[in-house]
């Protein structure tokens, strides 16, 4: 057995992309009867592998998670996997099936699971194509009283507006559910109404909706608003992939804004938003202290747009930690406030700043502020940012002086041979607290090439990914 897949101390068998030959799976077999964990991700495996699986949660009573994504189960391989799920014996909580060729028929098993067994909390059935009437199925096992699900995942499962009723239905039945994933699924703005107005009204503590790429236009934000100033419980919104635009946001952030909603996490990525957007964003990151995390990517803000977010990080009330901004049409011209919120700002940990024009002079100007002592950065994403190695020893310079910077993506930034040596110079000083270091895309030669392999043999703590 190799010492990589097994954790002796917890019991956790993680493999993922192997061909399973049938010495293998006999021998790994036999470690699985004592797992607490098993997952078995792209592992090529098919129905005859779930009949094995059936008599090992059967027999491991210690088993409580189990992930099977990305192999071709099929509908059979549920069919032998749900004999073991409904044993008396099953202690399964977790059960992971993203991905694995599954269609309507195997809902009705899946249902009797979900109906019979109080252990199972968290479903993950993405990527299939289940259909509305298979997941309608599936909702009359969770309104089963023995049901106790807490999260449920059905992205990319090609459901229409005709499920959001047999969902509302489990909603209300069910006061334990805290995770909802919709997205990827045609919805459209009036079912996301319906589920919105009976998420309001279910006893659910729901902390996390994702509905990215359901359909969702301005019409539906008023009763996603709605949903965040009625549920305080709602930590984790993401919308993205939506094109609620300018109009749709300032309808989200009456519920944003409103003292009940506690918000940590928003994802607003391609929602159409512009510059427009930025005074009422402000506000929210300026005042909204339980928001940690907000995703902008590939919302056309540009230098004005980042201003003002800038201006809302300085605020003492900010707490926000990870900030993405990638792709928001910014150039240089934004810098220069991004450094003075760096320099004022004691709580952002992470920044996406990638495939934005900011250019060396860019990286100069935010310098300042990267190696102000209030400035806390520990991920600084600079991807595709026009970069040359003419802003490599600034970046150095910050390398070597921040010791809290522990990961720097230069990805897709024609760096060279003279500047990845710059990089590599950093990465030698004892002072340098970067681990990981992304170079995707970046051409350099043999000779650099051998430089960064011996770089990382010689320090084991860093990883150069490229």
């Amino acid at each position: 057995m190799q010492e990589d897949l097994i954790s002796p101390v917890k019991m956790e068998l993680d493999i993922q992309c192997e061909e399973m030959s049938p010495s293998r799976w006999a021998e790994l077999l036999s470690t699985m009867k004592s797992c607490k964990t098993i997952r078995l991700d792209d592992c090529n495996l098919s129905s005859s592998n779930c009949e094995d699986l059936s008599s090992i949660i059967n027999t491991n009573p210690s088993l409580t998670e189990l992930n099977l994504n990305n192999n071709e189960l099929g509908d059979a391989g549920i069919e032998h996997l749900c004999k073991g799920l409904l044993m008396p014996s099953c202690s399964l909580q977790k059960l992971w099936l993203q991905n694995c060729n599954l269609t309507s028929a195997s809902c009705e098993t899946l249902s009797s699971v979900l109906s019979a067994q109080p252990s199972l909390t968290e479903l993950h059935v993405g990527d299939n194509k289940l259909g509305t009437a298979g997941v309608k199925v599936l909702c009359q096992g969770m309104m089963n009283p023995n049901c106790k699900l807490q999260k449920l995942q059905l992205e990319y499962c090609e459901l229409t507006a005709d499920i959001v009723e047999a969902l509302n239905a489990a909603l209300q039945s069910k006061p334990t559910l805290k995770e909802l994933s919709l997205s990827n699924n045609t919805l459209g703005d009036t079912a996301v109404k319906q589920l919105c107005q009976g998420l309001v009204e279910a006893s659910c503590n729901l902390e996390l909706l994702h509905l990215e790429n359901c359909g969702i236009t301005s019409d539906s934000c008023r009763e996603i608003s709605a949903v965040l100033s009625n549920k305080s419980s709602l930590i984790d919104l993401s919308v993205g992939d939506n094109k609620i635009g300018d109009s749709g946001l300032v309808l989200l952030c009456q519920g944003l804004m409103h003292p009940n909603c506690k918000i940590q996490k928003l994802w607003l990525w391609d929602c159409d938003l512009t510059s427009d957007s930025c005074k009422d964003l402000s506000r929210l990151i300026s005042t909204k202290e339980t928001l940690t995390e907000i995703s902008l990517i590939d919302n056309n803000l540009r230098d004005s747009g980042m201003e003002m977010l800038c201006e809302a990080l300085k605020d003492p009330k900010c707490k926000l930690q990870e900030l993405w901004i990638r792709e928001c049409g910014l150039t240089t011209a934004c810098c220069k406030a991004v450094s003075s919120a760096f320099s004022v700002n004691k709580s952002l940990k992470v920044l996406h700043m990638g495939e934005n024009k900011l250019g060396d002079a860019g990286v100069e100007l935010m310098c300042e502020g990267l190696l102000h002592p209030n400035c806390n950065i520990q991920s600084l994403w600079l991807g595709n940012c026009d970069l040359t190695a003419a802003c490599c020893a600034t970046l150095t310079t910050i390398m070597t002086n921040k010791q809290c910077l522990t990961e720097l993506d230069l990805s897709y930034n024609p760096l060279g041979d003279e500047g990845i040596r710059k990089i590599c110079e950093g990465l030698r000083n004892p002072g340098c607290g970067v681990q990981q270091l992304i170079l995707y895309d970046i051409y350099w030669s043999s000779e650099v090439d051998d430089e960064l392999r011996a770089l990382e043999e010689s320090n084991p703590e860093v990883k150069i990914i490229s």
